[in-house]
């Protein structure tokens, strides 16, 4: 299956959810990303404000944000900024999200661990984003644990092509799911 057709298939199973039955996944999620070990050394987490279609995220930020220091993207041209996360110091930005205000951007460097948004990810860690390759880019090369967040739905058992520009997730958490991808180190620069 090709990338638009994850998307269309994902996109249709998504409008059969409830709120209600979002918000019960997103508490099964979050509360699995709480218990690992990524999550708990880290302490700067860039995180995202989900779109109504993807798994809630304001609650966990907001039960987190006065003990973890959070940080939220910021669409600028084709890449994103990455700025700090202020309950106070947030527009609505590109396509209809809140997003941080200011000039106080951040560097990946000093990001631990991303929870990264997709349509669908498969068990080798590989997503389908939206399309637009603005995660890749952000992720390119990061040091910081990846971990990606999702519906059952969006965890796909057969593999997504990826492109040399994907950037793979380090982990995928859902509702009933937990995985760990182990990817070969190279001891030497090719």
């Amino acid at each position: 299956m090709n990338k638009d057709d994850i998307r269309r298939k994902v996109k249709a199973r998504k409008t059969l959810m409830s709120q209600t039955e979002k918000d019960k996944a997103a508490e099964s999620v979050f509360a699995m990303l709480e218990r690992t070990a990524a999550f708990m050394l880290a302490d700067r987490i860039l995180m995202y404000h989900s779109l109504p279609d993807e798994l809630p995220t304001r609650s966990f930020i907001s039960k987190w944000s006065a003990r973890k220091h959070f940080y939220l993207p910021r669409v600028n041209g084709v890449n994103l900024d990455i700025l700090p996360y202020d309950e106070q110091r947030l527009a609505l930005g590109s396509f209809h999200i809140e997003e941080p205000t200011g000039n106080d951007t951040v560097s990946m460097e000093e990001i631990e661990l991303v929870v990264v948004p997709a349509v669908a990810f498969d068990r080798r860690g590989n997503r389908v984003g939206r399309g637009k390759g603005y995660y890749d880019r952000l992720l390119d090369g990061t040091r910081a644990t990846k971990v990606g967040i999702g519906f059952d739905f969006q965890l796909l058992d057969e593999y997504i092509d990826a492109e040399n520009h994907d950037v793979a997730v380090d982990m995928v958490i859902t509702e009933s799911d937990h995985i760990s991808i182990r990817r070969k180190r190279r001891l030497f620069p090719c």
